[in-house]
């Protein structure tokens, strides 16, 4: 009796699994069905349940379960030390572990994992995504540079200095209320920002941001330095909002910092935006990518060399290894350019002035 439940939740595990994915292979109805219908509120439902929390209940789930797979791992290499193992056991385990494994894939495109299969923002704003030019990319960097340049030197007028966490996620949420007036379709409510409790970890990993999509909260590592934290921020809450793609999440946040009232926000979102460009035009055109480098004011080089010995302290080994998995998630998930996804945020920026004319 217990193998025929087991078999039959095999089955039952399995069909779910493959009606996700054949759903999924239709954009239109992703974005009909579920990024506008199902998503919206079993997201805010998440975010009501959980926002309120002052640290990352997603965490702590992530914590248990990496504790709970180690358990089982150490439990079977002692099976396997007294030669405790057999073929029935194996077969079960394995059962087991592909349960789990369809529990986990079911449960992630239901909560927010088929927003990767959606047609996507550029569709509503109605953007032309075209090839874009080497003479696109210095237009842009230009645009960029200058930017970056007059919103660091109204900080440093200013003179008053990083806010805290909480002020930070409040100023955040402030600029999606902004940018709502704008575009309707990015209203964000409730808010569910929590600082990570991984940061420490997320230094030698690589991230400064995380979506869980389990409890729809949005972690930021609040120990980078503090002119990147900002716009990760804001890129965080365009993964809540259903914008699974990095290059999306990144234009998204763009769309809100900008649209703030807020200048720390403008100098962390064009700052990054530049170099995102930068690296862009690097490949074209080297030299004139070093000569818009070197048209940043002192205090923004000051920023960037901060950003790289902050790189620098925390590399190691581990790093690529991590880059790579995560690369190969992106892979997975409609992103062929792996992590430099991110990177692909440029074409958004030139198809967007190409219609509006700003930035």
């Amino acid at each position: 009796m217990k193998a025929k439940k087991s078999l039959l939740l095999t089955l039952v595990l399995v069909v779910l699994a493959l009606l996700i994915h054949l759903f999924s292979l239709h954009p239109s109805l992703v974005e009909r069905f579920y990024t506008n219908g199902i998503y919206p509120p079993v997201s805010r439902v998440l975010r009501y349940l959980l926002g309120w929390i002052p640290f990352s209940v997603g965490d702590i789930i992530y914590a248990g379960l990496v504790f709970w797979l180690l358990s089982k791992l150490a439990r079977v290499i002692r099976m396997a030390w007294r030669c405790e193992l057999s073929w029935a056991g194996f077969f079960n385990g394995l059962r087991y572990v592909l349960h789990f494994l369809l529990i986990v894939y079911i449960s992630f495109n239901l909560l927010w994992g088929l927003n990767y299969n959606q047609p996507g923002i550029a569709g509503k704003l109605n953007l032309r995504m075209e090839k874009y030019s080497a003479a696109d990319l210095k237009e842009l960097n230009a645009l960029l540079v200058d930017k970056v340049n007059r919103s660091k030197q109204v900080l440093l007028a200013k003179n008053d200095g990083y806010p805290s966490k909480a002020e930070l996620f409040g100023r955040v949420n402030k600029a999606y209320a902004q940018v709502q007036e704008h575009y309707p379709f990015l209203a964000y409510q409730p808010m569910s920002l929590k600082p990570s409790i991984w940061s420490w970890l997320g230094n030698y990993m690589g991230f400064t941001g995380y979506y869980n999509p389990f409890t729809a909260e949005a972690q930021v590592n609040t120990l980078v330095p503090k002119f990147l934290q900002p716009y990760t921020t804001s890129h965080e809450v365009a993964h809540q909002l259903g914008y699974a793609k990095e290059r999306e999440a990144n234009f998204v946040g763009y769309l809100a910092a900008s649209a703030s009232t807020d200048t720390l926000l403008h100098y962390s979102v064009y700052l990054d935006l530049f170099m995102y460009s930068n690296r862009n035009l690097f490949d074209t055109d080297s030299a004139a990518a070093k000569q818009f480098r070197k048209q940043l004011i002192p205090a923004v080089q000051s920023d960037l060399k901060e950003w790289r010995n902050f790189y620098l302290r925390h590399r190691n080994p581990i790093e690529p290894v991590w880059r790579w998995v995560y690369g190969v998630y992106l892979r997975r998930n409609q992103q062929p350019q792996g992590v430099l996804s991110y990177d692909e945020v440029t074409g958004f920026l030139i198809a967007f002035y190409k219609k509006t004319g700003r930035i």
